[in-house]
């Protein structure tokens, strides 16, 4: 077993709190595109700043509509990965008490992890822009779209020009205070305010992991780093 592989698992069992931070190379195991990447198929031929903005449900809403239904319908097509299995497993056994994602797909939550921490909303649900209130995400699929207080109804998650949800952010927060072991997978830690969780985990004095293909910014803070691995298979090789 590798020397980093035995250390993790060491810190695993030893520690009384762990959280999870996960990004976007935990999907992409799955065979998820990155979105945030512009040679995606999904992005292909068209600007994500004009469908995935606040503007884009005031002065472009036709196409916001159909890029969204694109979106899920192509989320659909893919499930959780072994990685997301492990993480259940763990919180099953109580070596895992959160996880907090940049991830919008609900992987995690199929997969059957139950304290999940959305930064970044999710695609599972919608809900009115004006009253607030929450559907099944079916209900935009199916392009039932005028709620019965008169707004308009869009996918749960975070556009460009919207703040991330404050509940979500204090939950996080509580989570990543009590943390003994952070661990972050599949993140390059390059977005804001996000990536402030590892940081405040560090300076709580948590163990910080990293795991992730690339190296990131807080490689250089971090107390182990394992690169250039899939993360299920790391994942796997600690259970």
């Amino acid at each position: 077993m590798d020397d980093k592989i035995q250390i993790l698992k060491q810190w695993l069992e030893e520690s009384n709190y762990t959280v999870i931070f996960s990004g976007a190379g935990m999907s992409t195991e799955s065979g998820l595109p990155d979105f945030h990447s512009a040679s995606s198929g999904l992005w292909k031929d068209q600007n994500p700043m004009r469908l995935v903005s606040t503007d884009a449900i005031q002065n472009n809403r036709y196409e916001f509509i159909e890029f969204y239904q694109n979106r899920i319908e192509y989320i659909d097509k893919y499930k959780p990965n072994i990685g997301h299995d492990v993480l259940v497993q763990w919180e099953q056994e109580g070596k895992l008490n959160a996880i907090i994602t940049q991830n919008v797909d609900g992987f995690h939550q199929s997969a059957g992890s139950k304290n999940v921490v959305e930064l970044h909303g999710s695609l599972r649900t919608c809900h009115c822009s004006e009253c607030r209130d929450i559907f099944p995400i079916a209900r935009f699929m199916e392009q039932n779209l005028s709620c019965e207080c008169g707004g308009f109804i869009r996918p749960s998650i975070v556009l460009f020009g919207e703040r991330l949800p404050e509940a979500s952010l204090l939950q996080a927060a509580r989570e990543t205070k009590k943390a003994e072991l952070f661990i972050v997978l599949g993140s390059s830690l390059n977005v804001s305010p996000a990536n402030f969780f590892p940081q405040e985990a560090k300076e709580n004095e948590a163990k910080l992991v990293i795991i992730n293909m690339e190296p990131t910014g807080m490689d250089d803070v971090a107390d182990l780093m394992i690169h250039h691995r899939k993360i299920g298979e790391v994942l796997k090789e600690l259970t």
